[in-house]
């Protein structure tokens, strides 16, 4: 590509809109540019970097067995009312009719289309094992679009799923695209962690994620500082870090707290320490409304309260829900006498002489134990904190931030049962054919990459996904010498297969620099006065080091370079 004549621009200013890092050098670098809330466009520098994740992702899935299919984007809505999972998507699933009325849906997800097509080519066990892939686009009408890439409306995703007709058989089939996602992010130089997960919207019996270190991260990773313990918060098992108290159970005491509502108020007003309180949030769980008590320290989980509950839908009662349908006020909630049924931590069971809203305005209770109300469910339902006790080994548990790059799942039967897809076993009985599923976001891959690695200057793209790998950059476009040393030169790299960019555009050398370091390309070849020597000067995008180099030995030096990269 030579940029004199080239469609090619950059932006110097921060993009006010954009709240990542990512988002906002992806823009300044020209590479994407956004339409509407969560949806952009890639422009042609960043399409090259698509283009070069995509070819990575296809490579690895095509080693491991996959066959590539196309599936299309509109997708009837019964088949999601056949997997019951039109409820579930619910108002992020963009649906339209066409004219003659007919429901369709963009496709979120695809699980419902690939069991539709595994339905025509199994009959038998001996049509199994496969496993089938595409890298297309999907939708979600997400309410909150932000951190440019990581999370819109469009995105597009590889995702593959394997059939296979028992659990051994969807065990190697999840092992070998398991080894797969490692390869293909270890090419992409991503650091990632997986974590065991949430089945979600999903289904099934295991997810594991791939997640990229970020502090924008959306996702809290909790880790093991003795043990390779990995799990998302949304899973993660509290271990009980309360021990039996040989503290006296005292009798419970009403006490007036005059305009104290939160743990801090009431805490500083009673001067009690916020792990001697047990809130009580009034939750909305499927209709109905239920009462959660955690330590005052604590914070609930709604995963795992959905979980404990087998629940669709949870989420905080509104002031208006509690008002009419309890006999609590906000602020003052608390499980004693309480007219609707109490879900209960289980740290809360140890605890001794605490302290509870009343269900009066103004008052709380002091000296409260178990034996004072009635509960009816009890489980694991808070977050786990930083130096919580690891449930695998006993080491303590420390965060940090990710982004869901990938994900695995053994679905099961979920999907054969619900769409009819099954095969005859060598008894001749027919049984649900055993599925797996296996996403990769290439947006979030492409937003990872740069939040990982880039500078005050730009972006430092890893030389597998960069654009170019190569820029030559001319001094002074008008100097003979210089022009046709670098013609030269750019003929040389582009017959040897090495994808390079020629700055001949007539501008001042610094703004040459400034955008080859912005769009982050990954070797710089400058091409000034000391040609009349054959010499040019060589600097890498993640080093200060400028090396002057005989231009004869440029192509070698480039390939070494992108040799010991690809390694």
């Amino acid at each position: 590509m030579k940029l004199k004549n080239s469609y090619f621009f950059t932006i110097r200013e921060s993009i006010k809109d954009e709240d990542s890092v990512s988002g906002n050098l992806l823009v300044r670098s020209g590479m994407i540019k956004k339409t509407s809330s969560g949806i952009y466009m890639y422009l042609p520098l960043g399409y090259r970097v698509y283009r070069n994740v995509e070819r990575i992702i296809r490579e690895e899935m095509n080693n491991a067995g996959a066959l590539e299919v196309h599936m299309p984007t509109l997708a009837p809505t019964e088949l999601f009312e056949r997997s019951h999972r039109l409820h579930l998507f619910g108002k992020e699933m963009f649906k339209l009719e066409d004219r003659y009325e007919k429901k369709y849906a963009l496709g979120p997800t695809h699980e419902e289309l690939f069991t539709v097509a595994a339905t025509s080519g199994v009959d038998s066990f001996k049509d199994l094992p496969f496993t089938m892939y595409q890298i297309q686009n999907k939708f979600r009408d997400e309410a909150r679009p932000r951190y440019g890439l990581i999370r819109v409306r469009e995105f597009s995703m590889k995702d593959a799923y394997s059939f296979d007709k028992d659990e051994k058989g969807l065990d190697d089939s999840y092992n070998n695209m398991f080894n797969a996602y490692k390869k293909i992010f270890g090419r992409l130089g991503i650091n990632y962690k997986v974590v065991t997960a949430d089945t979600g919207k999903m289904g099934g019996s295991l997810s594991e994620e791939f997640q990229a270190i970020s502090d924008i991260g959306e996702d809290t990773l909790v880790l093991c500082d003795k043990c390779d313990y990995a799990s998302n918060i949304e899973v993660c098992t509290s271990m009980i870090m309360t021990e039996e108290s040989s503290e006296k159970a005292l009798e419970k005491d009403l006490v007036e707290t005059p305009n104290a509502k939160t743990i801090e108020e009431v805490s500083k007003y009673l001067n009690e320490a916020p792990n001697k309180f047990v809130k009580t949030l009034i939750y909305n769980i499927d209709g109905n409304l239920y009462a959660c008590l955690v330590k005052g320290d604590s914070v609930i989980n709604e995963d795992k309260l959905a979980r404990l509950m087998n629940a669709t839908e949870v989420e905080l009662a509104t002031k208006e829900e509690i008002e009419s349908k309890t006999n609590s006020i906000v602020g003052y909630a608390g499980p004693i006498d309480l007219n609707i049924p109490i879900i209960m931590d289980n740290e809360v069971e140890l605890m001794v002489n605490f302290i509870v809203g009343a269900n009066k305005e103004n008052y709380h209770y002091k000296n409260v134990n178990i034996t004072d109300f009635k509960y009816d469910f009890k489980g694991d339902i808070r977050n786990v904190k930083e130096g919580d006790t690891c449930p695998n080994c006993g080491g303590k548990l420390y965060f940090k931030k990710g982004i869901e790059i990938g994900n695995t799942f053994k679905l099961g039967t979920k999907y054969s049962e619900a769409l009819d897809l099954k095969y005859q076993d060598s008894n001749n009985e027919l049984k649900p054919v055993i599925m797996g599923c296996y996403g990769i976001g290439l947006d979030r891959c492409i937003a990872s990459i740069v939040e990982q690695n880039n500078d005050e200057n730009g972006i430092i793209w890893p030389i597998n996904v960069a654009p170019y790998k190569v820029a030559i950059v001319v001094i002074d476009p008008l100097n003979v010498d210089q022009m046709d040393a670098a013609n030269h030169l750019y003929q040389e790299l582009v017959d040897n297969n090495i994808d390079v960019i020629l700055d001949d555009r007539d501008v001042r050398p610094g703004v040459k620099f400034n955008d080859m370091d912005l769009i982050g390309i990954p070797i710089r070849i400058t091409i000034g006065k000391k040609i009349v020597e054959h010499l040019v000067e060589l600097k890498k995008r993640n080093s200060e080091e400028v090396t002057d180099i005989s231009i004869f030995d440029v192509l070698y030096k480039v390939q070494d370079i992108i040799e010991e990269k690809n390694i």
